[in-house]
């Protein structure tokens, strides 16, 4: 059994999931840094560990039970896990302005793949990995504000369904976890200069990937059930 504390961290070869890898790893957490693409995977845990830090691969696709449970048999191997980062997503949708992103013209088959990578496959995950975090452990599923009511407008279909559907799948797994030591939250990392958000957005991944780490280390008082961006509640 490991003596460091465990954490997996999925699509994290690049983005936010590779710097919230190296983040949580420089907080002494080992983890197992997971991502569809081997080659890019393991490019991104051999520069993370030049650093120092404690980071093995992982191959996943988070679409494929196979996979899913694959991972599931390595993690029960180490024999714990403190943190599972559900970060692995897609936006396969025309671009936002385009007459193509409209819901009236929406792909259905785009549609399906997004709910696919981004709803179920954090669920594949959640039931796989939960039960080995022993009734303690913290989950961040990585969510959007495109995925909140509250503010809820036009275009993007699949990737809006498909992150409206995860902040769902966290009120749930909170609930069913409420009397464990179990926190399950929804995180908002807001508009992040990655090859989704594009180079015109507001934050850096350094300043993006903070508020899934405050998440993935949140106290023992801490909120579960919660959407949070930057540490911070926000409207659903």
């Amino acid at each position: 059994m490991s003596e460091q504390p465990v954490a997996v961290v999925t699509g994290a070869n690049r983005g936010l999931g590779l710097e919230a890898s190296r983040q949580l790893a420089a907080l002494g957490y080992l983890v197992l840094l997971t991502a569809r693409r081997e080659p890019e995977g393991r490019a991104a845990v051999q520069r993370l560990a030049t650093q120092g830090l404690s980071v093995r691969f992982h191959p996943l696709d988070v679409t494929n039970e196979v996979s899913v449970r694959t991972l599931a048999e390595t993690v029960r191997g180490i024999g714990r896990l403190d943190v599972l980062v559900n970060n692995a997503g897609i936006f396969c949708d025309p671009p936002p302005g385009t007459p193509e992103a409209s819901v009236f013209r929406a792909d259905l088959a785009r549609v399906r793949e997004s709910i696919e990578t981004n709803t179920l496959g954090p669920l594949r995950l959640c039931q796989a990995l939960i039960p080995l975090m022993a009734g303690r452990g913290r989950v961040v599923n990585v969510s959007s504000g495109m995925g909140q009511l509250d503010e809820m407008n036009g275009c993007c279909p699949g990737y809006r369904m498909s992150k409206v559907s995860l902040n769902a799948l966290t009120r749930m797994l909170a609930d069913e976890l409420k009397a464990t030591a179990v926190k399950v939250n929804s995180v908002c990392p807001g508009w992040v200069r990655t090859d989704m958000g594009g180079a015109n957005a507001d934050l850096t991944v350094k300043e993006g990937a903070r508020g899934i780490v405050l998440a993935a280390t949140l106290p023992d008082d801490g909120p579960s059930g919660g959407f949070l961006r930057d540490g911070k509640p926000i409207a659903w």
